[in-house]
């Protein structure tokens, strides 16, 4: 337990954060579990809509700093493909 006072407003702050960094990742991860869902099903045009909310959502966290700016590029490149190749693939 931390006995300074710099430390327990430290600890304090870092609750909080915490508290707000969970809040964040949820709400992203739901956005990203609902559109894989669409890609699932093979919804291409309701996942395409959903695409710019879902890059805005990760930016903001980027930005935020709860995630890392690479894994939002890795997760918006992967979504992104898999939204493309949707429709592109032959079918025999």
């Amino acid at each position: 337990m931390a006995h300074h006072h710099s430390a327990i407003r430290q600890q304090r702050r870092s609750v909080r954060r915490q508290a707000i960094n969970k809040k964040n990742k949820s709400a992203l991860r739901s956005q990203v579990k609902k559109t894989r869902e669409l890609i699932e099903n093979k919804d291409k045009e309701s996942a395409k809509k959903l695409l710019p909310e879902l890059f805005s959502g990760i930016d903001k966290t980027v930005k935020k700093g709860t995630i890392h700016k690479n894994k939002g590029s890795r997760i918006k490149s992967r979504l992104s493909r898999q939204i493309q190749s949707l429709n592109s693939a032959p079918s025999e």
